[in-house]
């Protein structure tokens, strides 16, 4: 099978069966396996799709991802997500953190191998198909088969609610080099033989998803923002930058509702670990 980079398309759907159209009629893709998470969301609107790496367990193919199609911006911008909490994970409980610069996502753990930056349709759209599901009976992550791992780590739109502060105006090539700086710190870290698949210098207090992103933008210029934890940090960034009314960027709140499907449970909003931030986040605009 010949893999595609990307192309576009209206996901359509006939006798069960579903393809992409083209602008000229041509039905692509009408032979693979499209996940019934994008049927369920996107049938008869235009969509990107490409071919992942990974393959599906059932057929030995390929992983096709598909993701809303949107024309280039040409406007640089950074995103913070913070993603709610997943329920059915007790590790989850605090949410996580993430940061898009320029279409660069940035993504920090205690897992070694997911200290990573990845475009923004796998951080958002992998579907829940091969190693990106959770475990067909369990309903978990589960890796008791090493030739057959699942690791409940599909699409984050299809799991989370996702909060997200945008900013434009800022140097986004600056930010980029300093993330990119901490990644290679993070893999050059010597492991630990009896945990190598750990990040060693991981901390929830000092080095995590959360913390790092934040010395980041303080690196940047962004003093006097604080917070340990995702929405506390996320709430404290939102209240300063929104309620210093700068003129130098343009700072926009708004939520990506999460897209529904059988695989994921509603996520869920992390309590505030700071009380001020309560009281901040009472005083954001609505969105």
């Amino acid at each position: 099978m010949e893999k595609i980079k990307e192309i576009n398309g209206v996901l359509t759907q006939e006798n069960g069966r579903s393809y992409l159209l083209g602008e000229n009629g041509e039905r692509q893709l009408e032979n693979e396996l499209i996940w019934d998470g994008y049927v369920r969301h996107w049938l008869g609107k235009r969509v990107s799709a490409r071919h992942l790496s990974q393959r599906d367990y059932k057929g030995g193919n390929p992983i096709i991802i598909m993701w809303p199609y949107e024309e280039p911006s040409g406007i640089p911008f950074v995103e913070l997500y913070y993603n709610e909490r997943l329920v059915k994970y007790p590790a989850s409980t605090l949410g996580h953190f993430a940061i898009n610069v320029n279409g660069e996502i940035f993504n920090f753990s205690h897992l070694l191998n997911e200290n990573e930056v990845i475009k923004k349709e796998e951080y958002f759209y992998r579907p829940a198909l091969g190693e990106f599901a959770p475990h067909p009976e369990l309903g978990v992550f589960n890796v008791d088969d090493p030739e057959r791992p699942y690791y409940d780590k599909f699409g984050r739109l299809f799991m989370r609610t996702i909060h997200v502060l945008r900013i434009e105006g800022i140097d986004t090539e600056r930010l980029l080099r300093i993330y990119h700086d901490v990644l290679e710190m993070i893999h050059s870290t010597p492991v630990n033989p009896k945990r190598p698949e750990k990040y060693p210098g991981f901390n929830i207090f000092t080095k995590s998803c959360t913390t790092i992103i934040r010395d980041g933008l303080r690196e940047y210029g962004f003093g006097g923002i604080g917070g340990i934890f995702p929405r506390d940090l996320f709430v404290n960034i939102a209240f300063r930058l929104l309620g210093e009314k700068r003129k130098d960027i343009e700072v926009k709140l708004f939520r990506m509702k999460q897209l529904k499907v059988p695989e994921a449970p509603y996520s869920a909003l992390t309590p505030f670990l700071n009380p001020v931030n309560r009281i901040r986040a009472k005083r954001l605009p609505e969105y």
